[in-house]
């Protein structure tokens, strides 16, 4: 069931001072300024999607901040997509300034500062997402933070209409469903980040960001090949078998270790899915690229402390 907090119920003296405690609550650390005073009015509903929540947001004009005192305090590690529904709303970060309008969408990071401006009443969907999921895809944010996407390209459109129908839905899908399609709706959203990254003229940083997103696509669309190499990545991308792990050491960890722990990500997901539950285990490990058994539940164990059989018992009792 969705979460709905409103300052409609509150006293007008308390209302802005409540928002902010109803923002800090369902995103990050925040604060929130508005002239209208005790003519506020905002409310947020909330709906978890796998690790991602979903959030729609409908308030009166306000400047919002993410302030380094803030980002101090915090742990909160996230990338917070905004699709514009009604009214525009303005994203300050990493130097740039863009707006958003209804249709278009736009990222910013949990940590580092940045502010929103919103002039007019709005409404707003966030896809609130664990920095590690975009990171995991595509490499740093910090080249694509504050930019509208979603006007004029097709897969840009395709992901904000994904997301946006995907939010819209997620109170009425089975847990197992909701956490395949945020992984899905991330994999889509990096993919048409990535799309424009293409196409932009870009510095030597984010042009490296865009060809660790390209290898770590190809990978993760070949891990069911147990002869998945680093030499074959390598020559898909027209790179050297250096210049590969070159890139993946920008995140500490060699080809071999990320292919690894990608094929175990998906063994786990499958292993915790009802759906799945009739394969055997051996079927599920066979099919994420590991040709080996013994190998597949050492490997298992040693990053998740149990066995693949104690995992999957674990996961289908709840």
């Amino acid at each position: 069931m969705p979460i709905q907090f409103t300052t409609d119920d509150s006293p007008g003296y308390r209302r802005l001072a409540l928002w902010q405690d109803i923002v800090c609550d369902v995103f990050v650390g925040l604060d929130c300024k508005s002239d209208l005073g005790s003519a506020f009015h905002g409310s947020v509903t909330q709906v978890p999607l796998g690790k991602a929540v979903c959030s729609d947001v409908c308030s009166d004009r306000q400047h919002v901040f993410r302030t380094p005192s803030r980002i101090a305090r915090s742990d909160q590690d996230y990338v917070l997509v905004a699709l514009g529904n009604r009214g525009d709303g303005g994203v300050v970060q990493d130097g740039r300034e863009t707006v958003i309008h209804p249709g278009e969408f736009a990222l910013y990071d949990t940590t580092r500062p940045y502010e929103l401006k919103f002039n007019d009443s709005f409404t707003q969907t966030i896809f609130k997402v664990p920095r590690e999921m975009l990171q995991r895809r595509l490499g740093a944010t910090e080249a694509l933070t504050a930019i509208s996407f979603g006007a004029d390209m097709p897969l840009e459109r395709i992901a904000y209409d994904f997301i946006f129908r995907l939010c819209h839905s997620a109170d009425r899908l089975a847990p197992d469903h909701a956490a395949a399609l945020s992984e899905q709706a991330v994999d889509l959203l990096a993919m048409a980040l990535s799309e424009r990254l293409g196409k932009t003229s870009l510095p030597s940083s984010t042009h490296r960001s865009a060809l660790l997103y390209r290898l770590k696509a190809h990978i993760r669309a070949h891990l069911a090949d147990p002869d998945l190499s680093l030499a074959e990545s390598a020559a898909a991308l027209g790179i050297s078998p250096r210049y590969v792990n070159d890139l993946l050491a920008d995140e500490d960890i060699s080809f071999q270790r990320y292919v690894l722990a990608e094929r175990l990500a998906q063994c786990r997901r499958d292993l915790a899915s009802p759906m799945l539950a009739h394969r055997h285990i051996s079927e599920i490990a066979f099919a994420w690229g590991f040709n080996d058994l013994s190998h597949f539940g050492r490997v298992f164990r040693e990053h998740f402390g149990m066995s693949p059989r104690d995992f999957r018992q674990s996961q289908l009792r709840h």
